[in-house]
């Protein structure tokens, strides 16, 4: 019985804080909307150009490397945590895929691909 009124108590409670919080919000906030704050928040920074601008093909290519490095990682974890139980053949499977990796990041460096002009 004393539980049943402590959980009534708690209820009306919780139901009396969040009425009183969101009713007081719409009262007591203030509301003055201007064209500074109606606009997207650029770190701080005034907004300088509209939102559909090009980008530079560099953007793209910089996010792609990405993905596929970040690739590597993604099948370097079950590796390392089965290189005991693979053993030899294991560890030529690793050697090519990081042969394939390293040709891909010369062929990047080759092509200038990792350089920002």
């Amino acid at each position: 019985m004393v539980w049943a009124q402590v959980a009534i108590y708690l209820l009306i409670v919780t139901c009396l804080g969040l009425g009183m919080s969101y009713t007081g919000y719409f009262f007591l906030a203030p509301s003055r909307p201007r064209a500074l704050k109606q606009e997207a928040y650029e770190c701080g920074v005034p907004q300088m150009a509209g939102s559909r601008e090009r980008f530079s093909v560099r953007f793209y290519l910089i996010a792609i490397m990405f993905i596929l490095f970040d690739i590597e990682t993604v099948f370097l974890i079950p590796w390392a945590v089965l290189y005991k139980q693979l053993g030899v053949p294991g560890l030529v499977e690793i050697g090519i895929f990081f042969a394939v990796l390293g040709f891909g990041l010369a062929y990047l460096w080759r092509r200038g691909g990792l350089e920002w002009d």
